[in-house]
């Protein structure tokens, strides 16, 4: 296996959530896997006083509450550990860079890394423009024939708007080269995702049948059963369409949609995902209320249980009108995909978990087997599932046995989990791997994300701007509100149910 370059991993908000449940779980996993580097060093950097050796039992007391890989590993836990340095820094404070720059040429020498350093920018977005200035001040970001890379990571949100977004960038641009920064999203780095790629481009039955002659339609569902637990302020701020829409899904929606790269490289790939983003179809600030449907989640009981609406729930605005569901018929305006509406949904409290695509192909022309009594025939669908239960599903219809000529569905289908002898990395393992190698092909390039910013902006102002577009509210534990069933051009069409809608029936989830 290949292996990177020595290095130092520098994590800004070492104290924080993603820190612990994501990114040291995400190290550890590939530590395992022996992907790192021969030497590396990881200096977490937050404004507590801890010594080194603290932040290593935390480390430990971290890996093991949220590690995947179980049993743990004592011995490999303890070397691991090792590797993990700790220093306080107010990020806002410049003088103080001065104290991480020393630090780090220490940890150089010990992991003998010539100076590739890797930040990755785990805390508000308040606080990137200032780290990524701090650092270039004191020429922590400069490369040269003397020094290693440097590379930034940087989380989402990327701004809250397009304006916003432009303004993050050019203070980044202003010490970081573009080829430096890195912006994250972790849905690029599922499994399932990359796979859309290889499933259309790597089969010669599939592309052929990629576009607007034989896909009636597209839908892309990213739901979640918890609601916002503890980050009501955050994500009041925010919202749905920020939070899922404006990147992750959009993105999935980029994968699905974009042309074969003539190469398979980061500028070839990402090239054909702006493409797409640049040929989504605006949606006008008076065509809101035709192309998108708002809610927030009521009270509800789940499974016996009382669960709070969202305006109940900590540090969210008693009134506010922030969604917590949004479903959007969009069009990508090209030769491929003109006039097939691409619908996303997305929301809190829905009935589980999950995220997919789903693929409608057009039914055929003519409906041999609806006449004496049988049911009109449905399409052939195509199911692509992004978590969990990964895996892809075909429905195609078929005779049922006995006379006559009965068509019923009936599925082939194909589960991540059945490749037993092959481990499944989790999104951030790939994409911090990724950035150790200087591979970006899965992270955002800015001209992806301003595209993105400008197609979701004129949504986000008709809401704040016009007092007669409705949000409606939705039992916790539903599907959503039922007026979003509007986006369809047919009677007939409905989004996919995965699961029952837990306020009602109780849960179950079927690829």
């Amino acid at each position: 296996m290949e292996i990177p370059e020595n290095c130092v991993v520098v994590i800004f908000g070492a104290s924080g959530d993603l820190t612990k449940r994501k990114l040291v779980p995400a190290l550890y996993a590939l530590y395992l896997q022996n992907a790192l580097p021969k030497k590396f060093a990881v200096l977490g950097v937050s404004r507590s006083l801890i010594s080194d050796k603290d932040f290593q039992k935390r480390i430990v007391d971290d890996i093991r509450t949220y590690s995947s890989k179980k049993p743990i590993n004592r011995e490999k836990l303890k070397e691991f550990s090792k590797n993990f340095f700790y220093q306080s820094l107010d990020a806002t404070n410049e003088d103080e860079y001065e104290i991480l720059k020393k630090r780090l040429s220490e940890l150089s020498k010990r992991a003998k890394s010539k100076e590739n350093y890797l930040y990755y920018l785990s805390t508000s977005p308040t606080l990137f423009p200032m780290i990524a200035e701090n650092l270039g001040k004191k020429g922590l970001q400069t490369e040269n024939n003397r020094t290693g890379w440097k590379r930034i990571i940087v989380e989402k949100p990327f701004g809250r708007d397009l304006k916003s977004a432009q303004a993050l960038n050019s203070r980044l641009q202003s010490y970081f080269q573009e080829d430096q920064i890195y912006r994250i999203d972790h849905y690029l780095g599922k499994e399932t995702v990359q796979n859309i790629m290889a499933f259309r481009f790597a089969n010669g039955i599939i592309e052929p049948l990629w576009n607007r002659n034989f896909i009636s339609r597209v839908e892309v569902t990213a739901a979640e059963s918890i609601g916002v637990e503890e980050r009501g302020g955050y994500y009041d701020h925010y919202g749905v369409l920020r939070d899922m829409v404006q990147n992750h899904l959009l993105q999935v929606v980029g994968t699905i949609a974009m042309e074969p790269p003539a190469f398979f490289t980061a500028t070839a790939v990402r090239n054909e995902t702006v493409k797409v983003f640049q040929s989504l179809k605006p949606i006008k600030t008076s065509e809101v209320r035709k192309y998108v449907v708002r809610g927030q989640y009521n009270a509800s009981k789940i499974r016996g249980k009382e669960v709070s609406g969202y305006r109940e729930e900590k540090d969210v605005d008693p009134k506010s009108k922030t969604p917590t569901f949004v479903a959007l018929k969009i069009f990508i305006d090209n030769f491929r995909w003109g006039d097939v509406p691409f619908y996303i949904r997305s929301g809190k409290r829905l009935p589980t978990r999950v995220t997919e695509v789903v693929i409608y192909f057009k039914k055929t022309p003519h409906h041999l087997f609806t006449g004496n009594g049988h049911p009109n025939i449905g399409c052939n669908q195509l199911i692509i599932r992004i978590q969990p239960d990964e895996g892809t599903l075909l429905k195609f219809g078929m005779k049922t046995p006995g006379a006559g000529f009965k068509i019923e569905d009936v599925s082939m289908d194909f589960h991540y989990s059945e490749l037993y002898h092959a481990y499944i990395p989790e999104a951030y393992e790939r994409l911090i791997l990724d950035c150790m190698f200087g591979d970006a092909t899965l992270y955002a390039r800015i001209d992806a994300v301003e595209a993105c910013w400008k197609f979701v902006d004129p949504i986000l102002d008709a809401w704040q701007n016009r007092s007669n577009i409705k949000i409606y509210g939705y039992p916790a534990g539903t599907w959503g509100p039922k007026e979003s069933l509007a986006l369809f051009d047919y009677p007939d069409e409905d989004w996919r149910y995965p699961c029952k809608n837990l306020a009602t029936e109780g849960e179950y989830c079927e690829l």
